[in-house]
């Protein structure tokens, strides 16, 4: 779907933004040679009325994506014509104003307009790219999938490290316990990872354990790999060798859900900020509306 809303029926909806705006600019052109271009002239109204309809039939799309059994046209059509028309609303709203713009509330529901439309480019690039990220970065493999894969890959972990010394044993549950996913808003978006691994160490023929970064799961990794060549038992080294390769894949999958939970988490931030804005926007078009009425 996301690859063709551009392309819907030839670009049916591109040429009806195009036709708006040659109409738009012959109306506000027309009032040259008599009186100054303005939003009171009746060209001014013409182009603020047009505009208006759109701001509140754009909003409507968020209604009728919701309205699975409505035979008002298809979700892909009314997106093509959310992306086309909604562009041309900047250059037919900016027609209107004639390019005049104060402190007061007529210029705020115009920046309130602009915001609401730069933000939908910014959708429409994450709804254009997303997706194939999405599928790229799955491998034919869902979210759930990866999150049962991460546990059996854990209790063979935990399996292994019960044949193990008690450091091994301490760094594997540890790590696993404090393995970071998700998280805080600006976590998720960023994909942090503030994993963290219990290592031991031997200071004064004393034993301790310290808590330190597991970003990557390079600690616990890097701590497995230096102790392989030193050990003496063939099955001890078997062990190391699986938990190695149980890390590594540990590594690859959580890579795989911190940029999946990224790019789903930017989708919602977007949503979060794009939909409210739009009410907003709304509010200030009727105030901008009823003022021009009342005062003008």
């Amino acid at each position: 779907m996301y690859n063709n809303i551009l392309e819907y029926k030839g670009g049916r909806y591109f040429w009806l933004a195009l036709f708006l705006l040659i109409s738009s600019t012959a109306i506000y052109f027309s009032q040259e040679g008599w009186r100054p271009p303005n939003g009171g002239t009746w060209q001014g109204y013409v182009l603020g009325t047009v505009g208006a309809l759109l701001i509140v039939w754009l909003a409507y799309l968020g209604v009728r994506k919701r309205r699975y059994s409505s035979t008002m046209g298809t979700v892909q059509g009314w997106t093509s014509a959310h992306i086309y028309l909604g562009t041309s609303l900047l250059i037919i709203a900016t027609l209107h104003c004639a390019f005049q713009f104060g402190w007061n509330v007529h210029t705020l529901a115009y920046v309130l307009m602009c915001i609401v439309i730069f933000s939908g480019f910014y959708g429409l690039y994450a709804y254009l790219r997303f997706p194939d990220k999405l599928s790229q970065n799955r491998s034919n493999q869902s979210l759930d999938q990866r999150f049962a894969e991460l546990d059996d890959l854990d209790q063979q972990g935990k399996d292994i490290a019960s044949r193990c010394n008690t450091d091994i044993q301490t760094l594997i549950n540890s790590a696993i316990a404090r393995t970071s996913l998700g998280g805080g808003l600006w976590s998720q978006l960023k994909g942090q990872d503030n994993s963290k691994v219990e290592l031991s160490a031997s200071e004064d023929n004393q034993s301790r354990t310290t808590v330190v970064d597991n970003h990557n799961q390079q600690a616990a990794i890097d701590y497995i790999a230096k102790r392989i060549p030193n050990v003496s038992k063939k099955q001890e080294a078997q062990d190391l060798q699986d938990i190695l390769y149980i890390f590594g894949r540990r590594r690859e999958l959580l890579n795989r859900i911190r940029r999946e939970i990224s790019l789903q988490a930017r989708l919602k931030v977007w949503l979060l900020f794009h939909i409210p804005t739009t009410i907003i926007l709304i509010v200030a078009l009727i105030i901008h509306i009823v003022t021009v009425f009342l005062y003008w």
